[in-house]
C-alpha cells in the first residue's frame, strides 16, 4: 500500500440485516468484490451507541444484540471510493475514516 493510507472503521449491531443476511457479513464480502486489501468483522463484549442501549453478553454467553465493529484498511482513494456505498448499507451505526500507518514486517532473513 502506498501513502496515504485511511483505516475504515464499521460499527453495527450482530443483529443488523442486509437481505436476508447479516449486514456485517455483507459489507465484508462487498469492500472484497470491490478490490479492497482486507476487512476483519470483530464482535465486541460490551458497547453503547447514540442511543445509550448497553449491548453485551448476557448468561451463557447469549447475546443481547452484540456489536460488531468492522475495519477495513487501504489507499485513501480506495477507501473513498466504498465510502458512498457503505454509507448506504449501514442505516444505524456509525462509519469513521481515520488516518493509519502501514507499517511493514521485518524481514526475518535480515
Amino acid at each position: 500500500m502506498k501513502p496515504p493510507v485511511k483505516m475504515l472503521v464499521i460499527y453495527v449491531d450482530e443483529t443488523d440485516l442486509w437481505g436476508t443476511g447479516s449486514l456485517y457479513e455483507a459489507i465484508v464480502r462487498r469492500v472484497r468484490q470491490m478490490g479492497l486489501a482486507g476487512a476483519t468483522a470483530q464482535a465486541g463484549m460490551m458497547g453503547f451507541g447514540s442511543r445509550g442501549k448497553v449491548h453485551h453478553k448476557r448468561l451463557f454467553g447469549v447475546s443481547d444484540d452484540k456489536p460488531v465493529i468492522i475495519t477495513v484498511v487501504d489507499e485513501e482513494h480506495k477507501i473513498r471510493a466504498v465510502l458512498p456505498e457503505i454509507r448506504g448499507m449501514v442505516k444505524e451505526g456509525l462509519v469513521v475514516v481515520l488516518d493509519a500507518e502501514v507499517v511493514e514486517p521485518v524481514d526475518a532473513a535480515e
